[in-house]
């Protein structure tokens, strides 16, 4: 009976998280980990997280790939792999709460700004500064904490891409800088049976939540589905400065 109340529970949280990242690309470990770690160890629920975040990727890849701006992605993968070393420097030698309040205090403002009807400034076409630092801060913060959507969102927002564009793109970035993580986690031994058995039982609601994140996202237009977005980061933000403050 506990057994199966807590798969039930599982299920609930992969299908809410995924239909999450497949409506707006990005986000879905902010509601998959910290409800999964309250049923299951955090050295399950994070790889599991991550092995979850590859197969939306593919799928979404597979579905849409035609909608990928290869270059952007590209250049993000890169300089992404750069900056996820820094990350982990960053999570060894500096204070995580320090870091976490500052990085969600910033985000929270930008993240007003931008829902407050300001507009960041058009790019035309992609550029290899902008590359460089969105990606780079993308990989410092997925390295250090899991959390590479913020400077994604920013880049997604000043090339104006379309709600479907912005998925795609970044499904095909999440799916190369996730399949790194995993090989990660297979080096150090946290792919345990456990965490493929909750996978396994996973897939049925999984990839149905993906089609329903992708109806979802097919609804959404331009200036409304950023605003969306905007939100999700707002979201963020709180959560990391919750967490720094709350210890």
């Amino acid at each position: 009976m506990l057994f199966n109340a807590l798969i039930l529970q599982v299920l609930s949280v992969i299908f809410i998280a995924t239909v999450f990242r497949s409506a707006f690309g990005f986000g879905e470990s902010l509601v998959a980990v910290p409800l999964l770690a309250l049923w299951l160890p955090l050295n399950v629920a994070v790889p599991l997280s991550v092995l979850v975040s590859v197969t939306i990727a593919l799928v979404v890849v597979v579905q849409d790939w035609n909608k990928i701006h290869v270059r952007s992605a590209g250049g993000l993968i890169l300089y992404t792999l750069i900056g996820i070393p820094l990350g982990l420097l960053l999570l060894i030698y500096i204070d995580e709460r320090v870091v976490k309040a500052v990085l969600g205090a910033v985000i929270i403002v930008f993240s007003i700004y931008l829902i407050a009807g300001k507009e960041l400034k058009e790019l035309k076409k992609d550029s290899t500064a902008w590359l460089f630092g969105c990606g780079l801060l993308a990989g410092v913060l997925g390295g250090a904490y899991g959390i590479n959507g913020p400077p994604l969102v920013v880049y997604g927002a000043k090339r104006r891409w379309s709600a479907q564009h912005f998925r795609a793109t970044l499904q095909g970035y999440f799916l190369i800088a996730s399949m790194v993580g995993l090989i990660g986690y297979w080096f150090s031994g946290l792919l345990v049976s456990s965490v493929f058995h909750y996978y396994l039982l996973s897939l049925p609601v999984l990839l149905p939540a993906v089609f329903i994140g992708r109806f979802i996202n097919h609804k959404l237009h331009g200036d409304k589905f950023f605003k969306y977005v905007y939100i999700v980061l707002l979201g963020i933000g709180l959560f990391l400065l919750i967490k720094a403050l709350s210890g």
